[in-house]
């Protein structure tokens, strides 16, 4: 693998809003020399510099305003000498240089002057471009960076006089021009990064050059590891076939907000309903001969016909083992607990952080500019996507009581639950519980996370109980009840409606397979097609419990093999005939992914020096989160690739991670998941926050939920992060 390299441009600092991701990303390359040149204007210019030069415009949103002003001469500028008649202008000292630009733009040159005169020297102070100042090595076998950010005392007072000169000067001048230039000059001074690699080079470096290229070699092998389980589990976007243009889906997704109207003969206007959903309407695929199997090391495969199988022929898909899974594991662990790297990630990732709050110093007011001048956007009508909500959670308190007060009113004869061989109505519910519609209010619910839960992730899950009730969430929220998850639907309905009439908002709501049974997943399927449960502004995501442990408790499962079947053979018997599953086929291609989920901070007693397989796992000891994680991905690694194979959408995985407990837990999601929720304790660890950021891994934060559980809302790290 090549070497990393690092650049900063001299136009970074000045980019515009719709830049900001690829200014505040820590790309390792070669520095491109050419932009220093003056002979083509950089196509992301700000309004600043577009206004402050003689180029024509470039190719910016901003562009129409200022092709139509006058083109003033930029005092910043030196000017060249083209012919001999201008030496002699020059040299004579008539000041035509700054004659009709006032008495700022006088200061600027004189300014600039002076430093060439009595400057440092460098490509800042004489005016040469940086290939031509100082020759820039780079070397071949490890990164090795020196920012030389020389602010000289001397610079920086000739800056302050002029600027008060300036104003006591003329007190018509236009002061917001004139902070732009005086601005313009700090980039300019500030903005000189060598890029070096001979050892001679860096001996004032903290780091020797041998430590600098095991800490570079150490960073980039784990962000390999991460590269090879993405590739094998097939969770990259491009790699998924929904996002190829051939993909097609039925009930269709809605034409664009324009025309989503469309007018027949009559004049009348009329939109595809998801009440028009037709089942015989779906295509739904036939077998395609592939078969498949569960090893013994818990994992399936995928064979080409039953005679490869039988033969014990090598499968179609490609798993990687447990053991190089943990090998991989122990290297990024060992990897982010090492002290020099510790120290270096640290002070790149304060760097990174400064940097971003000298941007913001510098580009605030142009930002806030442009960003007016765009029309019809604002917070309101931008397209947001919730990727981390429960779907219990979905509806607001208001939202739920004033169904649960509507269904009383409305339905208090309906039989909804069986309790001690007894079918109990509504209303009886409501009166074994000494309540009415009347006395039913937020705080009767008692469904509000506040500071008793802190700590308490049996008290936080309670909270999902109306009342206190564990029949009323039964009733009300469950999918798999007496009345089919009626209720539930009807209410997960109303609030796809409000998505969808709010136009930019979208959910991926999270939902429940348990591994208790194998029939989850068609009992799950059929909740939602035949309740018609479509939207698309909604898309679902699987959420795993780890708790196998109560599971073994209950006797609902012999050993762990069971819960990874329960899991995983109903998605590969889908995918090897739909038809065998028509409504779970349906489903799954509104389904993302897998996430894994519960109380990160049990302790984990490894008391195994190499763990058991799933099927001998028979004990009543829950398996540890990364234990978890192997067999999640792993065999999403068989499925992706066989669905993939047939065109079927594949799945990513997004597990919870990093909300409490071990460390460990963020180094396994680093190698196994697409994305992560939480993500908390990552400002613990900055060797593993800084490859996160480098492979740009998604964090699904809640910082009210973690101010319920693990962590005040005023230390929690999401600013920072979103930053």
């Amino acid at each position: 693998m090549s070497s990393p390299r690092e650049y900063l441009h001299d136009n970074e600092l000045d980019s515009p809003v719709n830049n900001r991701a690829d200014e505040g990303r820590d790309e390792f390359a070669e520095e491109d020399t050419s932009r220093h040149g003056t002979s083509t204007p950089h196509p992301y210019m700000t309004y600043n510099s577009l206004a402050s030069s003689n180029y024509e415009a470039g190719p910016s949103f901003v562009n129409a305003y200022f092709a139509k002003q006058p083109k003033q001469p930029n005092p910043l500028q030196k000017s060249t000498v083209t012919s001999p008649d201008d030496t002699k202008s020059a040299e004579g000292g008539n000041n035509s240089a700054h004659r009709g630009q006032g008495p700022a733009a006088a200061a600027m040159v004189k300014c600039r002057q002076g430093l060439t005169a009595d400057g440092c020297g460098c490509a800042s102070c004489t005016g040469k471009s940086p290939a031509a100042a100082s020759e820039v090595s780079v070397a071949d076998e490890a990164p090795c960076f020196i920012f030389d950010e020389r602010m000289h005392s001397k610079d920086r007072g000739i800056l302050t006089d002029m600027a008060e000169n300036l104003l006591a000067a003329d007190p018509d001048i236009d002061d917001d021009v004139t902070s732009r230039k005086i601005e313009s000059e700090i980039r300019t001074m500030m903005r000189r990064v060598h890029i070096k690699g001979t050892d001679e080079e860096l001996c004032g470096m903290n780091e020797s050059p041998d430590e600098l290229r095991r800490i570079a070699n150490a960073l980039i092998k784990c962000m390999s590891l991460r590269d090879k389980y993405m590739e094998i589990s097939g969770q990259h976007e491009s790699s998924d076939p929904k996002n190829q243009s051939g993909w097609t889906i039925y009930p269709p997704p809605p034409p664009p907000a324009w025309h989503s109207f469309t007018k027949d003969a009559s004049g009348a206007s009329h939109r595809t309903s998801v009440n028009e959903f037709d089942m015989n309407e779906c295509k739904i695929p036939g077998d395609d001969g592939c078969v498949f199997a569960m090893g013994e090391d818990g994992v399936y495969a995928v064979y080409a016909s039953e005679e490869d199988r039988a033969s014990g022929a090598e499968p179609i898909s490609k798993t990687p083992s447990i053991r190089e899974f943990y090998v991989d594991l122990n290297y990024v662990l060992d990897s982010i607990s090492d002290g020099p790297i510790k120290t270096w990630t640290y002070r790149r990732l304060r760097y990174l952080d400064s940097r971003w709050q000298l941007y913001l110093l510098l580009n605030e007011r142009e930002e806030t500019m442009q960003s007016k001048m765009v029309p019809h956007r604002d917070l309101y009508n931008v397209r947001k996507v919730d990727g981390h909500v429960h779907l219990a959670s979905a509806m607001n308190q208001k939202h739920l009581l004033r169904f649960i007060k509507y269904k009383l009113k409305t339905e208090p004869d309906k039989s909804v639950i069986v309790r001690d061989g007894q079918t109990l109505t509504l209303r009886q519910v409501f009166e074994s519980l000494n309540l009415t519609a009347y006395d039913l209010s937020i705080d009767t619910l008692d469904m509000h996370a506040h500071k008793g839960a802190y700590h308490r992730f049996d008290k936080f899950n309670l909270k999902y109980n109306p009342i206190g009730e564990s029949r009323l969430r039964e009733i009300f929220m469950k999918t798999d009840n007496f009345i089919d998850g009626e209720f539930f639907a009807q209410i997960t309905k109303e609030v796809a409606s409000d998505l969808e009439q709010s136009k930019y908002q979208m959910a991926e709501y999270r939902i429940s397979i348990y591994g208790r049974s194998v029939d989850e997943w068609d009992k799950l399927a059929a909740w939602v097609i035949d309740h018609k449960i479509f939207s698309s502004n909604v898309r679902w995501l699987i959420q795993i419990p780890r708790l196998y442990n109560v599971y073994k408790a209950g006797g609902q499962v012999y050993n762990f093999e069971q819960v990874i079947e329960n899991i995983f053979r109903p998605l590969f018997e889908v995918t090897r005939d739909p038809s065998s599953h028509p409504k779970l086929h349906i489903f799954l291609q509104r389904v993302v992914g897998f996430d894994s989920v519960d109380d990160e901070s049990k302790p984990e007693r490894r008391m195994h020096k190499k763990y058991p397989l799933p099927r001998v796992w028979t004990s009543s000891e829950n398996p540890p989160y990364t234990y978890y994680c192997y067999f999640t991905m792993a065999n999403m690694c068989s499925l992706n690739q066989w669905r993939q194979k047939r065109g079927f959408n594949t799945f990513v995985f997004r597990p919870h991670a990093g909300e409490a407990g071990d460390t460990e837990h963020l180094a396994a999601a680093f190698l196994s998941a697409q994305g992560i929720n939480h993500g908390i304790l990552l400002r613990k660890v900055p060797a593993l926050q800084y490859l996160y950021y480098l492979q740009q891994i998604g964090l699904a934060m809640s910082p009210l939920s973690n101010n319920a559980l693990f962590l005040v809302y005023e230390r929690n790290p999401f600013n920072s992060y979103f930053q």
